[in-house]
């Protein structure tokens, strides 16, 4: 096998290199695994940031789409339905909990140079997914807490915000119409990036543009109100990044404009990961999703969390319940040992009733109720 130089794959710009046949598969996920220099993500997930307790292995084992929101709900210290068989993830204290997620995804990544990070794993089958339980368990287990829940993607303009996030990000502009006016403003993004091939005036380059101020405007809100990063419910956050892909359908991927883009993005990212991590007081895990394509649209509905029907079991029609689900070994426990508890208790109540000695019951029954009625 030849060997390569991990430092020449992570460079982004190999583009010619991969087409000639000298980057091969095994190559990239060498570097992936020695984290040598940069990391080249194709359809990947990666750990930016991740506090101590929360043990990522590092390793190349790939992980499904399908499973990432099980991923995010086990660093969140929560039970999911089916086992996660993934070795890149160990358990962590019983006790500790981050108090934040941020998962971001990023659509129409051919490759994407990233800084050191905790751990990075190869994605496959890529399908599209959401953190639609996660949040309902958020939800459900903090309500009183109203923790911030926002699952943001400003390319569709799908916004799902609960808890606190209503009063936190309620000046965040959600729409197209509403960032591009932000990017006019004092304070943009445009002021401070090298925009290079980028335009102004491009809807494509707009769009990726105004996924950059998006990311930007969530820390600035988030070092307003930094108290929140200090409850005791956990925060989660979903974001859904396509500026790259238009890009790369407008200008295609050997563009400068896309390239530019690349670059910028990593450089954005690599600032948001260490901003959320800060003021989460190092207790946040940060990850990021690049995928090329999802294998399969994704439609969803909106819908209030609160007036969501459940169905027990919906394989089934006629809405029969399941045999048994992820709370039954710890409902068998309860119901085992109370029934224990309580055979022990009248064994021994009525071993002492049959054993009693007469001589010493009370004076109510040594007394004849005569003797009573004369004292």
């Amino acid at each position: 096998m030849e060997s390569f130089d991990c430092t020449i794959v992570d460079e982004f710009y190999t583009e010619k290199l991969r087409k000639q046949n000298k980057v091969t598969e095994s190559a990239q996920g060498t570097c992936r695994a020695t984290k040598i220099g940069h990391i080249l993500l194709s359809n990947g997930l990666t750990v930016l940031q991740a506090p101590d307790f929360v043990s990522f292995q590092k390793g190349d084992w790939p992980v499904s789409g399908e499973k990432i929101p099980d991923l995010v709900a086990l660093t969140m210290g929560f039970s999911v339905q089916e086992d996660l068989s993934w070795p890149g993830l160990q358990a962590g204290p019983l006790f500790q909990r981050p108090r934040a997620n941020v998962l971001v995804v990023v659509r129409g990544v051919d490759g994407l140079t990233l800084p050191q990070s905790v751990a990075s794993y190869p994605l496959e089958n890529p399908v599209p997914f959401t953190l639609d339980s996660v949040a309902e368990t958020v939800h459900s287990l903090f309500a009183e807490d109203t923790p911030v829940v926002l699952q943001l993607a400003p390319s569709e303009e799908r916004l799902y915000m609960l808890g606190k996030a209503n009063a936190v990000f309620e000046d965040l502009p959600v729409t197209l119409q509403q960032i591009r006016a932000r990017l006019s403003q004092d304070g943009s993004v445009l002021t401070s990036l090298p925009l290079n091939s980028l335009s102004r005036n491009a809807e494509a380059d707009l769009l990726f543009l105004s996924e950059v101020q998006v990311l930007h405007d969530i820390t600035a809100l988030l070092q307003r109100h930094r108290h929140l990063a200090k409850d005791h419910s956990p925060d989660l956050y979903s974001l859904e990044l396509s500026g790259l892909e238009e890009l790369s359908r407008v200008y295609g991927q050997d563009s400068p404009q896309y390239r530019d883009a690349t670059a910028i993005l990593a450089s954005v990212l690599k600032k948001f990961g260490e901003d959320v991590y800060s003021l989460y007081g190092n207790n946040a895990v940060v990850e990021v999703v690049t995928v090329k394509t999802f294998e399969a649209p994704l439609t969803r509905k909106s819908r209030s969390i609160l007036e969501s029907k459940q169905i027990s079991n919906p394989g089934s029609p006629y809405n029969l319940a399941y045999k048994y689900n992820f709370h039954y070994a710890v409902v068998f426990n309860i119901v085992l040992w109370l029934m224990i508890a309580l055979a022990l208790a009248v064994i021994a109540i009525a071993y002492n009733l049959w054993n009693m000695d007469p001589g010493y019951d009370s004076i109510i029954y040594r007394m004849t109720n005569q003797k009573i009625r004369l004292e």
